[in-house]
């Protein structure tokens, strides 16, 4: 049986209510799970490369569909797994257009730490760098919801591995006095990678507001500077 039969039919038989709590399992191998070639619920474990390669980018977006709105943490986070590869494999444009829809459509499921960055960098990140979509992210910056800020902040990590930060800027000033402190720290650590990639930028941007950051945030922004640096700023705040 082909590596794609296989996982069809895993699918299948983990799909029944009862049995869909071991769907886990199946994918995940290691500290004591199953592993390639053993039999789980009657079916061979595959080699999770051989999945990854082979069987990802053929899954069509109406299987992705059940999986992605699953209530098990794990299948959805499968599901964007399947999907990055999906993205990552075709050349073609509209192809890809329909995955970036069809993430968006099911962006109320993306509401994880895990979910969010394993999937949008390399998504939307990647697709509104390349087809000049800003206002793609900034129309998720300025959502109510706060995962979907979220989003347009991990999204933004594709323009600073460009060396393009006024994105970022934008998107941190504009969230400065968000009232939960997993966007301050989401907001410090994209200045963080800012400041990765170019020192004198995130400095430029820090001496005009970081007396305005919660704390929280200045802690993440500053983590990687000098010693003497980071105290400068810590003492220097109001």
């Amino acid at each position: 049986m082909s590596i794609i039969k296989e996982i069809q039919e895993a699918l299948t038989v983990l799909s029944i209510p009862e049995k869909a709590e071991f769907f886990p399992r199946f994918f995940k191998t290691g500290k004591g799970e199953y592993g390639e070639g053993d039999l789980f619920l009657g079916v061979k474990v595959p080699d999770q490369r051989s999945v990854a390669k082979e069987y990802y980018p053929k899954i069509n977006l109406e299987e992705l569909s059940t999986l992605i709105s699953s209530k098990y943490h794990e299948h959805r986070l499968t599901a964007l797994f399947m999907l990055i590869s999906k993205f990552e494999k075709t050349k073609d444009k509209a192809v890809k257009e329909e995955i970036v829809a069809f993430y968006l459509k099911h962006l109320s499921y993306v509401n994880n730490w895990d979910l969010v960055d394993s999937s949008c960098y390399k998504i939307l990140g990647r697709y509104s760098f390349e087809n000049q979509k800003e206002n793609l992210l900034r129309e998720l910056s300025e959502s109510e919801e706060m995962w979907h800020k979220r989003v347009a902040v991990v999204g933004t990590m594709h323009y600073i591995k460009k060396g393009s930060f006024d994105l970022t800027k934008e998107f941190v000033t504009r969230n400065l006095k968000h009232p939960h402190d997993l966007m301050y720290k989401a907001n410090g650590w994209l200045l963080r990678e800012m400041g990765n990639k170019n020192e004198g930028e995130l400095i430029s941007y820090l001496n005009v507001y970081y007396k305005e950051m919660p704390r929280t945030c200045l802690r993440y922004a500053i983590e990687k500077l000098d010693e003497d640096l980071r105290q400068d700023y810590l003492k220097g705040r109001v």
